[in-house]
Protein backbone atom coordinates (compact mmCIF):
# COMPACT_ATOMS: atom_id res chain seq x y z
CA UNK A 1 0.00 0.00 0.00
CA UNK A 2 1.35 3.40 -1.01
CA UNK A 3 1.51 5.57 2.10
CA UNK A 4 3.43 8.44 3.62
CA UNK A 5 4.75 9.55 7.01
CA UNK A 6 6.02 12.93 8.20
CA UNK A 7 8.24 13.96 11.09
CA UNK A 8 9.63 17.14 12.57
CA UNK A 9 8.63 20.07 14.74
CA UNK A 10 7.57 23.52 13.62
CA UNK A 11 10.72 25.19 14.97
CA UNK A 12 12.95 22.12 14.92
CA UNK A 13 15.88 21.53 12.62
CA UNK A 14 13.61 20.56 9.73
CA UNK A 15 10.69 18.53 8.44
CA UNK A 16 10.96 15.05 6.98
CA UNK A 17 8.69 13.20 4.57
CA UNK A 18 8.78 9.49 3.80
CA UNK A 19 6.83 7.88 0.97
CA UNK A 20 6.68 4.08 1.13
CA UNK A 21 5.81 1.56 -1.59
CA UNK A 22 6.20 4.10 -4.38
CA UNK A 23 6.72 2.10 -7.61
CA UNK A 24 10.01 2.08 -9.51
CA UNK A 25 10.59 3.85 -12.81
CA UNK A 26 8.73 7.14 -12.38
CA UNK A 27 10.22 10.59 -12.78
CA UNK A 28 10.63 12.34 -9.42
CA UNK A 29 11.69 15.96 -9.73
CA UNK A 30 12.80 18.17 -6.85
CA UNK A 31 11.91 21.19 -9.01
CA UNK A 32 8.30 19.98 -9.23
CA UNK A 33 8.19 19.48 -5.47
CA UNK A 34 9.59 22.97 -4.87
CA UNK A 35 6.93 24.50 -7.11
CA UNK A 36 4.22 22.92 -4.98
CA UNK A 37 5.94 24.04 -1.77
CA UNK A 38 6.04 27.58 -3.10
CA UNK A 39 2.30 27.46 -3.86
CA UNK A 40 1.62 26.43 -0.26
CA UNK A 41 3.47 29.47 1.05
CA UNK A 42 1.35 31.95 -0.88
CA UNK A 43 -1.97 33.39 0.22
CA UNK A 44 -3.38 36.64 1.48
CA UNK A 45 -3.45 36.68 5.27
CA UNK A 46 -0.33 34.60 5.83
CA UNK A 47 1.83 35.56 8.80
CA UNK A 48 5.46 36.47 9.39
CA UNK A 49 6.67 32.87 9.17
CA UNK A 50 6.14 32.95 5.41
CA UNK A 51 8.52 35.90 5.19
CA UNK A 52 11.23 33.78 6.82
CA UNK A 53 10.92 30.30 5.35
CA UNK A 54 11.76 29.52 1.74
CA UNK A 55 10.98 25.84 1.63
CA UNK A 56 13.24 23.79 -0.63
CA UNK A 57 13.37 20.02 -0.65
CA UNK A 58 16.39 17.73 -0.44
CA UNK A 59 15.71 14.19 -1.68
CA UNK A 60 17.70 11.82 0.54
CA UNK A 61 16.81 8.38 -0.78
CA UNK A 62 14.63 6.34 -3.09
CA UNK A 63 15.51 8.29 -6.26
CA UNK A 64 18.48 7.85 -8.58
CA UNK A 65 19.06 9.74 -11.80
CA UNK A 66 15.64 11.36 -11.46
CA UNK A 67 13.82 8.00 -11.34
CA UNK A 68 12.13 6.28 -8.41
CA UNK A 69 13.80 3.05 -7.28
CA UNK A 70 10.88 1.34 -5.56
CA UNK A 71 12.53 1.86 -2.18
CA UNK A 72 11.27 4.43 0.37
CA UNK A 73 11.61 8.02 -0.82
CA UNK A 74 12.89 10.19 2.03
CA UNK A 75 12.95 13.99 1.79
CA UNK A 76 13.99 16.87 4.03
CA UNK A 77 13.12 20.56 4.35
CA UNK A 78 15.47 22.62 6.50
CA UNK A 79 13.81 25.17 8.78
CA UNK A 80 15.66 28.40 8.05
CA UNK A 81 14.62 29.82 11.45
CA UNK A 82 16.34 26.93 13.28
CA UNK A 83 19.34 29.00 14.51
CA UNK A 84 16.93 31.20 16.48
CA UNK A 85 15.33 28.17 18.11
CA UNK A 86 18.13 25.64 18.57
CA UNK A 87 18.59 26.46 22.28
CA UNK A 88 14.85 25.98 22.85
CA UNK A 89 14.37 22.89 20.68
CA UNK A 90 17.68 21.07 21.18
CA UNK A 91 17.20 17.29 20.87
CA UNK A 92 19.98 16.46 23.35
CA UNK A 93 19.76 18.70 26.43
CA UNK A 94 17.93 21.92 27.29
CA UNK A 95 19.71 24.60 29.32
CA UNK A 96 17.05 27.06 30.52
CA UNK A 97 19.68 28.70 32.73
CA UNK A 98 21.44 29.82 29.52
CA UNK A 99 18.30 31.18 27.82
CA UNK A 100 17.95 34.85 27.02
CA UNK A 101 14.88 36.74 28.23
CA UNK A 102 13.28 36.31 24.82
CA UNK A 103 14.08 32.59 24.80
CA UNK A 104 12.55 32.17 28.24
CA UNK A 105 9.39 33.85 26.98
CA UNK A 106 9.19 31.53 23.98
CA UNK A 107 10.65 28.40 25.51
CA UNK A 108 8.15 27.14 28.03
CA UNK A 109 4.50 28.07 28.16
CA UNK A 110 1.50 26.68 30.02
CA UNK A 111 -1.50 28.75 28.84
CA UNK A 112 -3.39 26.57 26.32
CA UNK A 113 -5.20 28.16 23.37
CA UNK A 114 -8.93 27.43 23.00
CA UNK A 115 -9.46 25.65 19.68
CA UNK A 116 -5.93 24.19 19.55
CA UNK A 117 -4.46 20.82 20.51
CA UNK A 118 -2.65 22.42 23.46
CA UNK A 119 -4.81 21.28 26.37
CA UNK A 120 -5.80 17.83 25.10
CA UNK A 121 -2.19 17.17 24.05
CA UNK A 122 -0.85 18.20 27.44
CA UNK A 123 -3.24 15.81 29.17
CA UNK A 124 -2.53 12.98 26.73
CA UNK A 125 1.27 13.24 26.89
CA UNK A 126 1.35 14.44 30.54
CA UNK A 127 3.26 17.68 30.25
CA UNK A 128 2.89 21.23 31.56
CA UNK A 129 5.13 22.53 28.79
CA UNK A 130 2.89 23.24 25.82
CA UNK A 131 5.92 23.69 23.57
CA UNK A 132 6.07 19.88 23.57
CA UNK A 133 2.59 19.78 22.03
CA UNK A 134 2.22 22.80 19.79
CA UNK A 135 5.45 22.23 17.86
CA UNK A 136 4.17 19.02 16.29
CA UNK A 137 0.48 19.96 16.22
CA UNK A 138 1.36 23.04 14.15
CA UNK A 139 0.22 23.26 10.53
CA UNK A 140 3.87 23.74 9.61
CA UNK A 141 3.78 19.94 9.26
CA UNK A 142 1.72 20.32 6.07
CA UNK A 143 4.82 21.35 4.15
CA UNK A 144 5.96 17.74 4.43
CA UNK A 145 2.57 16.58 3.21
CA UNK A 146 2.94 18.76 0.14
CA UNK A 147 6.21 16.98 -0.64
CA UNK A 148 4.47 13.61 -0.53
CA UNK A 149 1.55 14.87 -2.56
CA UNK A 150 3.87 16.27 -5.20
CA UNK A 151 5.57 12.90 -5.58
CA UNK A 152 2.14 11.28 -5.97
CA UNK A 153 1.13 13.87 -8.57
CA UNK A 154 4.17 12.99 -10.64
CA UNK A 155 2.86 9.43 -10.86
CA UNK A 156 -0.72 10.48 -11.58
CA UNK A 157 0.35 12.88 -14.33
CA UNK A 158 1.67 9.96 -16.40
CA UNK A 159 -1.95 8.82 -16.73
CA UNK A 160 -3.32 12.35 -17.23
CA UNK A 161 -4.96 12.40 -13.80
CA UNK A 162 -4.95 16.03 -12.69
CA UNK A 163 -5.74 17.65 -9.36
CA UNK A 164 -6.50 21.31 -8.63
CA UNK A 165 -8.27 23.46 -6.05
CA UNK A 166 -9.85 26.83 -5.42
CA UNK A 167 -11.30 28.77 -2.50
CA UNK A 168 -15.08 29.16 -2.52
CA UNK A 169 -15.61 31.04 0.75
CA UNK A 170 -13.77 33.13 3.32
CA UNK A 171 -15.95 34.43 6.11
CA UNK A 172 -19.14 35.90 4.66
CA UNK A 173 -17.61 36.29 1.16
CA UNK A 174 -18.73 33.35 -0.94
CA UNK A 175 -18.47 32.44 -4.59
CA UNK A 176 -21.72 31.42 -6.27
CA UNK A 177 -22.63 27.80 -6.96
CA UNK A 178 -22.21 28.28 -10.71
CA UNK A 179 -20.19 25.57 -12.39
CA UNK A 180 -16.54 26.51 -12.81
CA UNK A 181 -14.57 24.28 -15.13
CA UNK A 182 -11.48 22.42 -14.03
CA UNK A 183 -9.41 24.25 -16.66
CA UNK A 184 -10.65 27.64 -15.43
CA UNK A 185 -9.61 26.76 -11.89
CA UNK A 186 -6.16 25.62 -13.03
CA UNK A 187 -5.69 28.84 -14.96
CA UNK A 188 -7.16 31.40 -12.59
CA UNK A 189 -6.85 30.21 -8.99
CA UNK A 190 -3.11 30.72 -8.58
CA UNK A 191 -3.45 34.26 -9.96
CA UNK A 192 -5.67 35.27 -7.06
CA UNK A 193 -4.15 36.16 -3.66
CA UNK A 194 -6.88 34.06 -2.06
CA UNK A 195 -7.05 31.37 -4.79
CA UNK A 196 -10.60 32.37 -5.81
CA UNK A 197 -11.37 32.33 -9.54
CA UNK A 198 -13.89 35.19 -9.28
CA UNK A 199 -11.98 38.51 -9.06
CA UNK A 200 -14.93 40.35 -7.50
CA UNK A 201 -15.38 37.74 -4.78
CA UNK A 202 -11.59 37.65 -4.29
CA UNK A 203 -11.65 41.29 -3.25
CA UNK A 204 -14.48 40.61 -0.81
CA UNK A 205 -12.50 37.73 0.67
CA UNK A 206 -9.46 39.96 1.11
CA UNK A 207 -11.66 42.53 2.85
CA UNK A 208 -12.89 39.83 5.23
CA UNK A 209 -9.28 38.96 6.07
CA UNK A 210 -8.34 42.64 6.52
CA UNK A 211 -11.20 43.19 8.94
CA UNK A 212 -10.24 40.13 10.98
CA UNK A 213 -6.60 41.25 11.11
CA UNK A 214 -7.60 44.75 12.24
CA UNK A 215 -9.52 43.17 15.11
CA UNK A 216 -6.60 40.94 16.09
CA UNK A 217 -8.72 37.99 15.00
CA UNK A 218 -8.64 35.14 12.49
CA UNK A 219 -11.09 33.90 9.87
CA UNK A 220 -11.91 30.61 8.17
CA UNK A 221 -13.58 29.49 4.97
CA UNK A 222 -14.15 26.70 2.49
CA UNK A 223 -11.97 25.29 -0.29
CA UNK A 224 -12.77 22.80 -3.03
CA UNK A 225 -10.44 20.17 -4.50
CA UNK A 226 -11.11 18.48 -7.84
CA UNK A 227 -9.60 15.65 -9.86
CA UNK A 228 -10.25 14.76 -13.50
CA UNK A 229 -9.53 11.71 -15.67
CA UNK A 230 -9.78 9.40 -12.67
CA UNK A 231 -10.56 5.92 -14.02
CA UNK A 232 -13.75 4.23 -12.97
CA UNK A 233 -13.36 1.67 -10.19
CA UNK A 234 -10.75 3.12 -7.80
CA UNK A 235 -11.53 2.20 -4.23
CA UNK A 236 -13.87 -0.57 -3.14
CA UNK A 237 -17.19 -1.27 -1.45
CA UNK A 238 -15.83 -4.55 -0.02
CA UNK A 239 -14.66 -3.05 3.30
CA UNK A 240 -15.29 0.25 5.07
CA UNK A 241 -11.58 0.99 5.13
CA UNK A 242 -11.19 0.77 1.34
CA UNK A 243 -14.03 3.08 0.30
CA UNK A 244 -12.59 5.95 -1.75
CA UNK A 245 -14.97 8.56 -0.34
CA UNK A 246 -14.04 7.56 3.21
CA UNK A 247 -10.33 7.69 2.40
CA UNK A 248 -10.61 11.13 0.79
CA UNK A 249 -12.81 12.52 3.55
CA UNK A 250 -10.41 11.26 6.21
CA UNK A 251 -7.42 12.65 4.35
CA UNK A 252 -8.89 16.13 4.09
CA UNK A 253 -10.30 16.06 7.61
CA UNK A 254 -6.78 15.34 8.89
CA UNK A 255 -5.57 18.74 7.69
CA UNK A 256 -5.13 21.14 10.60
CA UNK A 257 -8.12 23.51 11.00
CA UNK A 258 -10.47 21.44 8.78
CA UNK A 259 -13.74 20.74 10.59
CA UNK A 260 -16.08 19.63 7.81
CA UNK A 261 -15.90 17.72 4.52
CA UNK A 262 -18.48 17.06 1.80
CA UNK A 263 -18.29 15.21 -1.52
CA UNK A 264 -20.29 16.34 -4.52
CA UNK A 265 -23.50 18.04 -3.41
CA UNK A 266 -22.78 16.80 0.11
CA UNK A 267 -25.07 18.28 2.75
CA UNK A 268 -27.29 19.93 0.14
CA UNK A 269 -28.26 16.45 -1.09
CA UNK A 270 -29.79 15.76 2.30
CA UNK A 271 -32.41 18.42 1.61
CA UNK A 272 -33.59 16.94 -1.71
CA UNK A 273 -35.37 13.88 -3.02
CA UNK A 274 -33.52 11.05 -4.71
CA UNK A 275 -34.92 11.93 -8.13
CA UNK A 276 -33.29 15.36 -7.79
CA UNK A 277 -29.93 14.06 -6.60
CA UNK A 278 -28.84 10.91 -8.41
CA UNK A 279 -26.92 11.35 -11.66
CA UNK A 280 -28.74 9.63 -14.54
CA UNK A 281 -26.64 7.19 -16.55
CA UNK A 282 -26.25 7.29 -20.31
CA UNK A 283 -24.09 5.46 -22.81
CA UNK A 284 -22.00 6.80 -25.67
CA UNK A 285 -20.23 4.13 -27.77
CA UNK A 286 -17.73 6.74 -28.90
CA UNK A 287 -16.42 6.84 -25.33
CA UNK A 288 -14.96 3.30 -25.70
CA UNK A 289 -12.15 2.58 -24.98
CA UNK A 290 -11.54 4.93 -22.09
CA UNK A 291 -11.52 5.40 -18.36
CA UNK A 292 -15.33 5.76 -18.21
CA UNK A 293 -16.11 2.76 -20.42
CA UNK A 294 -18.66 4.69 -22.46
CA UNK A 295 -20.91 5.45 -19.49
CA UNK A 296 -21.71 9.15 -19.21
CA UNK A 297 -23.40 11.48 -16.72
CA UNK A 298 -24.71 14.93 -17.53
CA UNK A 299 -24.72 15.89 -13.85
CA UNK A 300 -22.29 15.17 -11.03
CA UNK A 301 -24.14 15.48 -7.73
CA UNK A 302 -22.22 12.40 -6.55
CA UNK A 303 -18.91 14.21 -6.92
CA UNK A 304 -17.40 11.39 -8.96
CA UNK A 305 -17.84 8.69 -6.30
CA UNK A 306 -20.64 6.14 -5.82
CA UNK A 307 -20.67 3.24 -3.40
CA UNK A 308 -17.09 3.91 -2.34
CA UNK A 309 -15.82 3.72 -5.95
CA UNK A 310 -14.79 6.35 -8.47
CA UNK A 311 -17.42 6.42 -11.21
CA UNK A 312 -15.34 8.06 -13.93
CA UNK A 313 -16.69 11.53 -13.26
CA UNK A 314 -14.83 14.53 -11.91
CA UNK A 315 -14.12 14.08 -8.21
CA UNK A 316 -15.29 17.11 -6.24
CA UNK A 317 -14.69 17.48 -2.51
CA UNK A 318 -14.99 20.52 -0.24
CA UNK A 319 -13.51 21.20 3.16
CA UNK A 320 -14.47 23.83 5.73
CA UNK A 321 -11.64 25.41 7.74
CA UNK A 322 -12.30 26.93 11.13
CA UNK A 323 -10.52 30.19 12.02
CA UNK A 324 -7.04 29.59 13.40
CA UNK A 325 -6.73 29.26 17.17
CA UNK A 326 -3.80 31.65 17.62
CA UNK A 327 -5.16 35.17 18.06
CA UNK A 328 -3.32 38.44 18.46
CA UNK A 329 -5.99 39.27 21.04
CA UNK A 330 -5.96 35.93 22.84
CA UNK A 331 -8.96 34.36 24.54
CA UNK A 332 -9.38 33.50 28.20
CA UNK A 333 -7.91 30.21 29.39
CA UNK A 334 -6.52 28.51 32.51
CA UNK A 335 -2.82 28.11 33.27
CA UNK A 336 -1.87 24.44 33.49
CA UNK A 337 0.49 25.01 36.45
CA UNK A 338 -1.34 27.55 38.61
CA UNK A 339 -4.87 26.57 37.50
CA UNK A 340 -5.67 30.28 37.54
CA UNK A 341 -7.45 32.26 34.88
CA UNK A 342 -5.17 33.87 32.31
CA UNK A 343 -5.00 34.64 28.59
CA UNK A 344 -3.90 32.11 26.00
CA UNK A 345 -0.42 32.04 24.55
CA UNK A 346 0.35 33.77 21.27
CA UNK A 347 2.54 32.36 18.54
CA UNK A 348 3.55 33.79 15.19
CA UNK A 349 0.61 32.79 13.01
CA UNK A 350 -1.65 33.59 10.07
CA UNK A 351 -4.93 35.49 9.95
CA UNK A 352 -6.31 33.14 7.29
CA UNK A 353 -4.95 29.82 6.10
CA UNK A 354 -7.68 28.77 3.65
CA UNK A 355 -5.74 29.42 0.39
CA UNK A 356 -2.75 27.43 1.67
CA UNK A 357 -5.00 24.69 3.05
CA UNK A 358 -6.43 24.25 -0.45
CA UNK A 359 -2.96 23.41 -1.77
CA UNK A 360 -2.50 20.94 1.09
CA UNK A 361 -5.89 19.49 0.14
CA UNK A 362 -4.58 18.86 -3.36
CA UNK A 363 -1.61 17.00 -1.90
CA UNK A 364 -3.84 14.82 0.26
CA UNK A 365 -6.16 14.00 -2.63
CA UNK A 366 -3.17 13.14 -4.84
CA UNK A 367 -1.80 10.74 -2.23
CA UNK A 368 -5.15 8.97 -1.80
CA UNK A 369 -5.70 8.69 -5.56
CA UNK A 370 -2.15 7.46 -6.21
CA UNK A 371 -2.56 4.83 -3.50
CA UNK A 372 -5.91 3.67 -4.91
CA UNK A 373 -4.49 3.72 -8.44
CA UNK A 374 -1.54 1.49 -7.55
CA UNK A 375 -3.83 -0.80 -5.54
CA UNK A 376 -5.74 -1.42 -8.76
CA UNK A 377 -2.99 -1.43 -11.38
CA UNK A 378 0.17 -2.58 -9.56
CA UNK A 379 2.76 -1.60 -6.97
CA UNK A 380 6.20 -2.60 -8.15
CA UNK A 381 7.18 -0.82 -11.35
CA UNK A 382 5.93 1.58 -13.98
CA UNK A 383 6.26 -1.18 -16.59
CA UNK A 384 3.76 -3.36 -14.72
CA UNK A 385 1.39 -0.48 -14.00
CA UNK A 386 1.48 0.82 -17.58
CA UNK A 387 0.55 -2.66 -18.84
CA UNK A 388 -2.28 -3.01 -16.34
CA UNK A 389 -3.67 0.43 -17.11
CA UNK A 390 -3.44 -0.07 -20.86
CA UNK A 391 -5.34 -3.36 -20.59
CA UNK A 392 -8.01 -1.65 -18.49
CA UNK A 393 -8.47 1.11 -21.08
CA UNK A 394 -8.90 -1.36 -23.92
CA UNK A 395 -11.30 -3.80 -22.36
CA UNK A 396 -15.05 -3.38 -22.74
CA UNK A 397 -17.69 -4.26 -20.17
Amino acid sequence: MLRFLTAGESHGRGLMALVESFPAGYDVSADDINRQLERRQRGYGRGGRMQIERDRVTILSGVRGGKSLGSPIACLIDNIDWPNWQHLMAPDSLRPDKWTADERRRGKTSAPRPGHADLAGAVKYFTHDLRNVLERASARETAARVICGSIARQLLSVYNIRVTSHVVAIGKARAGRRKVSFDDIETAADRSPVRCVDPVVSKRMMNEIDEAMQDGDTIGGVFEVRAVNVPIGLGSYAQWSTRLDGLLAGALMSIQSVKGVEIGDGFAAGRRRGSQVHDRIGFDPHEIPGHRKGFIRRTNAAGGIEGGLSNGGEIVIRAACKPLATLRRPLETVDLVTKKRTTAITERSDACVVPAAAVVGEAMMAMVLASAFTDKFGHDSRTDIDAGFAAFLEREL
